[in-house]
């Protein structure tokens, strides 16, 4: 069984790379034979191990609640403290949205608000975001980070939100760590699940809530999660190598009436699952097919977290219309 000490450490991508004639990130899958190309590239090579490394760092481990001691005093980098902080103050811009117009009817699906302000406003501000969240010797990275950034938190063309942009702000974290500005430390990178991943899933959350916004892609009953993929290959990741809770505990899973899945439960993959039972109606074999036949088939958590890092390859990695709009090169190579 792969553990954190059996990976190798991700390459290190000195500044000093990045030069004038060094592209930025630009969307380069047009045709399925991109898809194919992009998995024999360095940028997926690295992908791929910064997703295992994540994993493994949170095998065993809970996510913190406020109350808990490394969650109340820190226990993390500055660089960790300030992805949070950034996290947070997009999400005050939500408090922030101007009310419709008068006489303007609230869109069943799709807010253009969304776009006319939020994704407006990150546009417009991105570049002073970056270059909070970095120190001064990394701003000539900006370029480089955030065609990432930009792309994170969901299509401000079609108002709709799924596992290419949620695959974007994990392409930017691992971007962060090729820099070193994340170091690939297993304290930082647990903290990058649970606490950094966790708030940017918050985030995601009420940006689909507050704008309507629609699933991009949605396989439907078909697919695992209309908008999400990464919770449940960490999820899993956190219960591997134990056996007390059994996969199939997901299955009664409720949320208390007005209570926040994130507050609730202290594992990713019961999370979202909770996420499932807030915002679905109907009998749960009905609506996520997929998550119960592998509750009501599978084993182990171990066989879970290894099948869907094989299903993420496959479904989100391997879609020409997932990966299409994610920007690559640069950062995260497009060379072989």
């Amino acid at each position: 069984m792969t553990t954190q000490s059996t990976l190798r450490d991700p390459r290190q991508i000195p500044l000093s790379d990045l030069v004038d004639t060094v592209k930025s990130p630009e969307q380069k899958i047009r045709y399925d034979e991109d898809v194919a190309y992009w998995k024999h590239t360095t940028g997926y090579r690295d992908y791929q191990l910064f997703l295992r490394r994540l994993n493994e760092s949170v095998v065993g481990y809970t996510v913190p609640r406020p109350s808990d001691s490394d969650a109340a005093s820190g226990g993390y980098s500055q660089a960790i403290t300030n992805l949070l902080t950034l996290l947070d103050t997009l999400d005050k811009w939500i408090d922030a949205s101007p009310a419709p117009q008068p006489g303007t009817a609230t869109p069943r699906f799709g807010n253009p608000i969304f776009r006319d302000y939020w994704g407006d406003r990150l546009i417009k501000e991105s570049d002073d975001l970056l270059g909070t969240l970095l120190s001064p010797t990394y701003v000539p990275a900006i370029r480089f980070l955030k065609p990432y950034f930009l792309e994170s938190f969901g299509s401000f063309r079609r108002l709709d939100y799924g596992t290419g942009h949620e695959t974007a702000f994990s392409l930017f974290l691992c971007a962060l760590t090729l820099l070193r500005v994340v170091q690939p430390h297993p304290s930082d990178e647990r903290a990058l699940v649970l606490h950094v991943f966790v708030r940017y899933l918050r985030l995601c959350w009420r940006l689909q809530d507050t704008y309507k916004l629609e699933p991009a892609g949605s396989h439907g009953v078909w697919g695992l999660d209309d908008y999400s993929f990464l919770p449940y290959l960490f999820g899993s990741g956190q219960l591997r190598d134990q056996t007390t809770i059994p996969v199939n505990a997901i299955l009664g899973v409720k949320l208390a009436k007005g209570a926040h899945p994130i507050d609730s439960f202290d594992n990713l993959y019961f999370m979202s699952i909770a996420r499932i039972d807030q915002v679905k109606y109907g009998p749960f074999f009905e609506h996520s097919s997929q998550l119960y036949s592998i509750a009501t088939h599978v084993q182990s958590w171990a066989k879970v977290n290894k099948g869907l890092f094989e299903m993420y390859q496959a479904e989100v990695l391997g879609k020409r219309v997932v990966v299409q709009h994610l920007p690559l090169g640069g950062l995260i190579e497009w060379d072989r």
